[in-house]
């Protein structure tokens, strides 16, 4: 039962406390004009600033949302905590001693208490690291090239393996067992209570203001039957999703850096600090979501500065799904957003342990744009050693760029994707067309349903194997021509010809199945028709479309004409292909250092020579 704050106080912590100053460990306010500061909305998104602050009449106002009140509001709705909590927390900050009154209220909640047993917790623990039993905990810190100073300065700590140790200690201070149920440092199950972290290392999670919210346990011995990370649950003062490892100590480095690091683990941070990147912090448990990129935007303020984000994922496939989600979050951040990766997929902790700190510094020196990454993250598995592979690749990869609203920066990546793939950069600008049409197109459809959010990737109905054909595309109607040729006078083709146009130029899922059909029809029972041997090699579903091909009528009314009409199609099929080359070609001559590979450099030349003299020949 806590008593009531009489009002006296509640109005002297007031006037006492400054707004500016507790506001600012949230937002980074710049002076906008005699006794106002201004900085970004932390209660709303957006890139220019709105929200003002005046320190000497006490009071902040938003005029993006019309968000406004006094420091007490501010702490209520940045905290989710009650007015008296809010109080509370003001007090401690000017150590003001509250006079509490009897007969007041009973919310359950004493924020300041809570944050008490957590900050004598952590004490606790940092204490035990040096005991006889922590021993494993310390040769798990040393054999990461973490020493004592080390585990000092992040306030690394150990948890006995005592069922109570931890409880009994701080039932020795004063707090009763409901308080420290309440913060999540002792389990009431099954009629039995015990402490939640035993036998396990453990890291202190501190806020913005330096306070202990919660913590995170590593599991240090082989029979421990809990996951390798334990961490605190949602508490009145623990909220995951708020909550970024490392950013007490990052914080000041962020604001005059204007970079934040992201790494994966409690470890990784440490050693980005160690190694001299001491903006670096670390989710605690959940994906980085929109709370974490607000508070980051907070940070870095409304500055015309450049300002960088920078994530390190692991190789495996959860960091790369995880590299994924942040580049769909990217165009949230007030910053520009870039991806690190250590050599032979090293994270940070590993890197230093195997490499030193000079090797941690490189790694995040040699950081990419996000975009980049995602890019070669969707050309990754297709095969770029023949032309339906590289457009597929390319198809796959230009929703990448339809996300990138400066033109500028999109032509840009243009030609490196038109590079990477080895297209040329109209053809991806034709993709490119495609895809943001067809999202103008789902857009539109989506506002006439009332469906104004975006279907998660996990939720949109997977394609047909074979999807109809664009029949507004020139490239798709070309193809149908080719097809009905392929299918109507194979007589007409050398088979060096059919194999090479079957193999290259079709770009259109089924178009490409059938030409794959046509060409291992080459090689069937002769006994057996034309057309039976290509349905013979063609899965079911596309044999009405075969068919099809199969009697579309050609624009020639006589045998000779039909020669004629098939020479020329098959020379426009053979161009396309060696045209399709050449711009590959020219992008791969692009990425060759003349200086350092002479050799690899005058021999692409000549293959280009030789490729125009081909092309010249067809025309």
């Amino acid at each position: 039962m806590a008593g009531r704050i009489p009002q006296r106080d509640i109005e002297q912590i007031k006037q006492r406390i400054s707004i500016a100053d507790v506001v600012g460990e949230y937002v980074q306010l710049k002076s906008s004009g005699v006794g106002s500061l201004k900085g970004l909305c932390p209660f709303h998104d957006e890139k220019s600033p709105s929200f003002n602050v005046r320190g000497d009449q006490g009071f902040y106002h938003c005029f993006g949302c019309g968000e406004g009140g006094d420091v007490y509001k501010f702490l209520q709705k940045m905290e989710n905590i009650t007015f008296y909590e809010a109080v509370e927390k003001c007090a401690a900050k000017i150590s003001y001693q509250i006079t509490y009154e009897s007969g007041g209220r009973d919310d359950g909640v004493n924020r300041a208490r809570l944050l008490a047993a957590n900050e004598a917790a952590a004490k606790f623990f940092s204490e035990q690291l040096n005991s006889t039993e922590a021993q494993e905990a310390r040769n798990f810190l040393s054999a990461r090239n973490f020493d004592k100073s080390s585990a000092e300065h992040f306030g690394v700590g150990y948890a006995p393996k005592s069922w109570t140790a931890l409880s009994d200690h701080l039932k020795a201070q004063g707090f009763t067992e409901e308080e420290l149920i309440k913060v999540d440092l002792l389990v009431a199950k099954e009629g039995k209570r015990y402490d939640k972290f035993r036998g396990r290392l453990i890291w202190p999670i501190r806020d913005a203001t330096n306070s202990v919210v919660g913590f995170g346990a590593r599991k240090i011995y082989e029979d421990d039957p809990l996951a390798k990370y334990i961490n605190t649950s949602e508490t009145p003062v623990y909220h995951k999703s708020q909550v970024l490892y490392g950013l007490d100590l990052a914080k000041k480095e962020i604001v005059q850096n204007r970079q934040v690091v992201v790494v994966e683990g409690y470890t990784d941070v440490m050693a980005c600090h160690l190694a001299g990147i001491k903006t670096a912090v670390a989710t605690c448990g959940t994906a980085f979501g929109d709370d974490h990129i607000r508070k980051i935007n907070q940070l870095f303020g409304s500055s015309d500065q450049a300002a960088s984000v920078i994530f390190t994922f692991d190789p495996d496939a959860a960091g790369q799904k995880a590299a994924m989600r942040a580049f769909e979050s990217s165009a949230k951040f007030i910053a520009t957003t870039f991806v690190a990766t250590g050599p032979e997929g090293l994270d940070p902790c590993d890197l230093r342990i195997k490499q030193g700190d000079q090797a941690v510094v490189q790694m995040i020196q040699d950081r990419r744009p996000i975009y980049e990454f995602a890019l070669d993250q969707k050309i990754s598995g297709h095969d770029l050693t023949s032309y339906p592979g590289r457009l597929a690749a390319a198809t796959a990869a230009v929703s990448v760029l339809a996300r990138l609203s400066d033109l500028g920066a999109r032509e840009q990546y243009v030609r490196i994707l038109a590079a990477k793939v080895q297209l040329s950069a109209d053809e991806i600008n034709r993709l490119l067309s495609q895809e943001l049409t067809k999202q103008r197109s789902q857009a539109v459809q989506a506002s006439r349903r009332g469906d104004y959010e975006p279907v998660a990737p996990e939720q949109v109905d997977e394609q047909p194997e074979f999807p109809t054909p664009n029949l507004n595309d020139p490239n798709t109607r070309f193809e149908q021509e080719v097809l009905a040729v392929l299918l109507q006078l194979p007589s007409a083709w050398k088979q060096e010809q059919l194999h090479q146009v079957c193999g290259e130029l079709f770009a259109t899922v089924s178009f490409s199945v059938i030409a794959q059909a046509i060409k291992s029809a080459t090689e069937g029972n002769p006994e057996s028709s034309w057309i039976d041997r290509v349905l013979a090699n063609s899965p079911e579903p596309l044999h009405s479309m075969i068919r099809a091909f199969a009697v579309k009528p050609l624009p020639v009314t006589s045998a000779d004409q039909a020669k004629d009409y098939a020479e020329g199609v098959i020379s426009s099929a053979l161009k396309k292909i060696l045209v399709r080359n050449r711009a590959a070609m020219i992008s791969a001559l692009a990425l060759i250092d003349k200086e350092s590979y002479p050799d690899q450099h005058s021999k692409v030349q000549r293959d280009l020579v030789a490729l125009e003299e081909k092309i010249r020949a067809l025309s």
